[in-house]
């Protein structure tokens, strides 16, 4: 009999020592009440509570996200724009916080998701709606600001607020489209005709650089024909003082041969004994006879 009661007995504690067993996750913390009282807090790791007498409640502390479904929400201008965004939220890991969050806000993920659709109808409904799609980044900040002032007392932390989207009504995204589309055209044409005064400056400018290399070049060849007739001044003070009118015929001779003409001189005319001298040859000398000077074709 006695060994039958001590039997019972270990079972008993046995049974109560497991009923009892709490294992507390690093993702959490813990709220344990005693006869519907808070008693103590529960860190991570093993816990024992009284079976039927104390209870442990496990609180979430990592970081959560609620979505703010979309929602219709009219706009300063008159306009219905369907709204959607995302709160992402963490349960602060103290003790205060930890019970702040289970005893003085009922369901904390279901009355976040209702603070930011309210929140967002009041901030978005004091804009336009262009006005609405180009500040995304201002209503994201007040959705976070108002956020944390009315959660402050539920013991969380409002991480981030993100602003999904902002769709207008269907006729006012064509006209919205049409109107990118012509100031992106606008953009194309101003840019062509950059490019077009650009490409005709340049070629003003080449025009310009070619206009001075022609003059550059009828300068160069000015002066060398000046420097061609100086020399031929100082050739004919050398070689033909006296002398104007055979320098006319050498002139002319020149000027013919560039054709390969063919020209009949007079044997023994001062102007075959001077072209003779000026290329190193002995001048010719006239024959002393009655006869008439035979003509020699001069190539």
């Amino acid at each position: 009999m006695n060994n039958a009661v001590l039997l019972a007995i270990i079972l008993l504690v046995a049974f109560i020592f497991f009923a009892g067993m709490r294992i507390v996750r690093p993702t959490h913390r813990g709220l344990i009440e005693r006869l519907g009282k808070y008693n103590r807090f529960a860190m991570p790791g093993f816990h024992f509570i009284i079976p039927g007498i104390e209870k442990m409640y496990q609180v979430n502390v990592t970081e959560k996200m609620v979505n703010a479904e979309p929602q219709e929400i009219i706009t300063n201008d008159n306009l219905n724009a369907k709204v959607d965004a995302q709160v992402y939220f963490k349960i602060k890991a103290d003790v205060d916080s930890v019970k702040f969050s289970q005893y003085n806000v009922n369901s904390i993920e279901y009355q976040i998701l209702n603070l930011a659709r309210t929140t967002l109808r009041n901030i978005i409904g004091t804009l336009t709606l262009k006005s609405a799609n180009s500040e995304r980044g201002r209503i994201n900040k007040d959705l976070h600001t108002t956020l944390l002032a009315e959660t402050n007392h539920w013991g969380v932390e409002i991480i981030r607020t993100e602003l999904k989207e902002i769709e207008p009504p269907k006729d006012v995204q064509e006209t919205m489209n049409k109107i990118v589309k012509a100031e992106n055209e606008k953009i194309a044409a101003i840019d062509f005709a950059t490019a077009t005064e650009t490409r005709a400056d340049g070629d003003k400018r080449a025009e310009i650089r070619k206009a001075e290399g022609i003059k550059q070049a009828a300068i160069l060849k000015a002066e060398g024909e000046a420097q061609a007739i100086a020399l031929v001044n100082e050739a004919a003070e050398k070689y033909f003082i006296g002398n104007a009118q055979l320098l006319r015929r050498i002139q002319m001779l020149e000027t013919s041969l560039k054709d390969n003409a063919k020209f009949v001189v007079p044997e023994g005319s001062d102007l075959v004994n001077v072209m003779s001298e000026m290329a190193g040859i002995i001048p010719l000398k006239l024959k002393e006879t009655s006869e008439a000077p035979a003509q020699k074709p001069f190539n």
